[in-house]
């Protein structure tokens, strides 16, 4: 699950940065995706985040609607950015300036932060390990939306490079992936299902994260 809408009033880029919380629309993102899967009889027997305190509050309802604990994983960690506390959009935004323009010179890569190919294999080896070490029932794992994205690109066997606006992955959204077998785990994995269980929330969000 991607976490929900983040405080952020100044409208920056936040990434790794300490002291970016959930709103509380964010807050009630997180509980309707908790919900949801409750009422759908989802055996949620295991619970791992980002350590980045929004997803840590975004799996909270999880923790008390499953009466689970929340386990920390960093390789589903936001990856970092060059341009983290600095606006994106508007008429401050970083890409205006003349110093930045060199870290937007290869976005295969991209240029500004870590390697698409690197943030897919740490995703991809966190939610295989996941998947093999729990026994029955299913794993939420509460992480960001690059990195989800960057994990369904590779599974699909799709290119790295994408538009940032055109990402299926909304605030509180959840991706569903299973092992391909699971006597088998180096087959890896495949996506079964998306839902977007906060949407009519999402309509009203002020921050919705994407670069």
């Amino acid at each position: 699950m991607r976490h929900g809408e983040v405080f952020n009033p100044d409208r920056v880029l936040y990434e790794r940065i300490p002291g970016f919380g959930l709103s509380e629309l964010g807050a009630a993102m997180a509980g309707t995706a908790a919900a949801d899967l409750k009422l759908r009889h989802r055996a949620v027997t295991r619970l791992i985040a980002s350590p980045l305190q929004r997803t840590q509050e975004s799996a909270l309802p999880f923790s008390k609607l499953f009466e689970l604990d929340i386990e920390s994983d960093e390789r589903i960690i936001e990856p970092e950015n060059v341009f983290a506390g600095k606006r994106m959009r508007g008429p401050n935004s970083a890409l205006k300036s003349p110093s930045n323009w060199p870290y937007l010179l290869n976005p295969f890569r991209p240029s500004w932060g870590e390697a698409y190919r690197s943030i897919a294999d740490r995703m991809l080896a966190a939610m295989t390990q996941a998947a093999v070490e729990t026994e029955s029932g299913d794993v939420v794992l509460v992480s960001h939306q690059l990195p989800i994205w960057m994990a369904h690109r590779a599974i699909a066997r799709k290119p790295f490079i994408h538009d940032p606006r055109h990402r299926r992955c909304a605030l509180s959204s959840v991706t569903t992936f299973e092992l391909v077998d699971p006597a088998r785990p180096e087959l890896g994995l495949r996506e079964v299902g998306y839902s977007d269980p906060a949407a009519a929330l999402n309509a009203g969000a002020l921050d919705v994260g994407a670069v």
